[in-house]
């Protein structure tokens, strides 16, 4: 896997209010925006602690010098999240055995899209599906992107890691009611607000990882020196209501497995 790209239209936002905090000669910056805001930070200061939530691997991405130790002002968290979307569609396979065709939503300035895009394009293909990617980098994108998903013959839909699609999970998950799109999502937090199924590490877990760490730099740790935290459990979440309501059932050997299931 090839580090992700970082477009440099997103760096001239992100870089002056990095410049900002350093100006202001914060205590430590915590990025939870993902690996983007993690290296406008990072590119900003040295000096200045960084507590980052990354999607990818920190090492590889060059966010730390290792798990362990990871020298340097950087550390946090590493959700591996926009890594798991094989895995989030084989769970969709299982509970539609006969899907014929995917699309997966992408938003096409992040720095996950290529590397999400090649990994469940791959695994589509694996599993001898159709692939589509529809695309959307605003609200007003989404209900366009959805309905060409179903109007280009797909029977189920991928939604990116993308922190933009987790920011308006509402409206995707509306929107996938309204096309009768089956949709794998990878946070929880899209079956809590009505989506079919999500698979991934907790959220509220990494946001709290954050917040310790950033207690334990307050008191005088320094960061090259916590361990970059990783997820050692992933929780998969099935919202039978939004199942039903698509005239699916959810067979009992995949409901059994999930760690959730809404009613």
């Amino acid at each position: 896997m090839h580090p992700a790209k970082f477009p440099a239209s997103l760096g001239l936002h992100l870089r002056p209010l990095a410049d900002d905090l350093v100006r202001r000669k914060v205590a430590v910056i915590a990025t939870t925006g993902g690996l983007v805001t993690a290296r406008a930070a990072k590119a900003a200061t040295s000096s200045i602690p960084v507590l980052f939530i990354a999607g990818f691997d920190p090492v590889q991405e060059g966010l730390a010098v290792s798990i362990n130790r990871p020298g340097g002002n950087a550390t946090g968290v590493g959700v591996y999240t926009a890594e798991l979307g094989p895995k989030r569609l084989g769970l969709l396979r299982e509970l539609l055995p006969a899907l014929g065709k995917v699309a997966m939503l992408v938003n096409p300035h992040s720095i996950s899209t290529e590397i999400e895009r090649l990994d469940l394009e791959d695994a589509a293909r694996n599993m001898g599906l159709q692939f589509a990617v529809v695309q959307a980098e605003n609200e007003s994108e989404l209900d366009g992107a959805l309905k060409a998903a179903v109007n280009g013959g797909a029977g189920a839909l991928i939604v990116s890691a993308d922190a933009f699609f987790t920011s308006r999970r509402d409206q995707i998950v509306a929107l996938a009611a309204r096309h009768s799109l089956p949709a794998s999502y990878p946070w929880s937090q899209y079956a809590d607000a009505g989506g079919l199924m999500s698979y991934g590490p907790t959220l509220t877990w990494a946001y709290e990882q954050v917040g310790v760490y950033a207690t334990r730099i307050l008191k005088g740790a320094k960061p090259e020196s916590l361990p970059v935290q990783l997820p050692t459990t992933f929780e998969m979440v099935i919202n039978l209501r939004t199942a039903k309501s698509l005239g699916l059932t959810v067979p009992p050997f995949l409901a059994a497995r999930a760690d959730r299931v809404i009613e």
